[in-house]
């Protein structure tokens, strides 16, 4: 497949998606790192609030860099469409890391960690395509990238339903379903995360099949 109609005269565009990708993986890194090493929680949780605040710069630059673009590299539809999936993806994240610290959990369920690191999988290859958005000799490799996107989403779903089916297995005190809710709550989070970078994988799909 050739890129007729990509003309990369902006490259603005393409760092700022790049370096929002890379904003997102670090987020997801630092989720992994809270949850698997689930110790100096405050300060772990702030790192991805930090981050969580970064991403927003970056998403209210694209929106900046658009308003005042005439020439862009594709659709403004897909852009608009693109920053705001990127900018949801961190926001999932970060709020999952806030109600861990919000509700006092002591020890994280397993299952949490295991949604954490499908979805670092997912920015790590989110970062790594970005940049050959552009590129129409990379057209083969980005695909390939979305397409493990979308596969990893599904590793995603499968560990969700596992928890919600024994989420609440032995419950029988109030205390007990409150700890289950806000944990349910948690895994929700984090799988929203993962629908989140299935979606900008589609986004750059159609991006590609617009201008094939």
């Amino acid at each position: 497949m050739v890129l007729s109609k990509f003309m990369p005269s902006n490259p603005k565009f393409s760092e700022k998606f790049a370096a929002a990708a890379r904003n997102a993986h670090a987020t997801a890194q630092a989720l992994v790192d809270l949850l698997e090493n689930y110790t100096d929680i405050d300060a772990k949780v702030q790192r991805v609030r930090d981050l969580e605040h970064e991403g927003d710069r970056l998403t209210g630059e694209v929106t900046n860099l658009l308003a005042e673009s005439f020439i862009v590299p594709f659709d403004r539809e897909d852009i608009i469409s693109l920053n705001s999936e990127l900018d949801d993806l961190v926001d999932d994240m970060e709020d999952a890391a806030r109600k861990l610290s919000l509700y006092g959990v002591e020890r994280p369920l397993p299952q949490m960690a295991q949604l954490a690191r499908v979805v670092e999988q997912q920015c790590a290859l989110l970062a790594q395509g970005m940049p050959l958005l552009e590129q129409g000799s990379k057209v083969a490799d980005l695909n390939r990238i979305t397409r493990e996107v979308r596969a990893l989403e599904d590793q995603a779903d499968t560990i969700s339903d596992e928890v919600q089916r024994h989420l609440y297995s032995g419950v029988n005190d109030v205390q007990g379903m409150i700890r289950a809710m806000r944990g349910g709550e948690i895994v929700a989070l984090i799988e929203d995360a993962s629908d989140q970078a299935q979606r900008v994988a589609k986004t750059i799909e159609s991006i590609l099949l617009k201008n094939a």
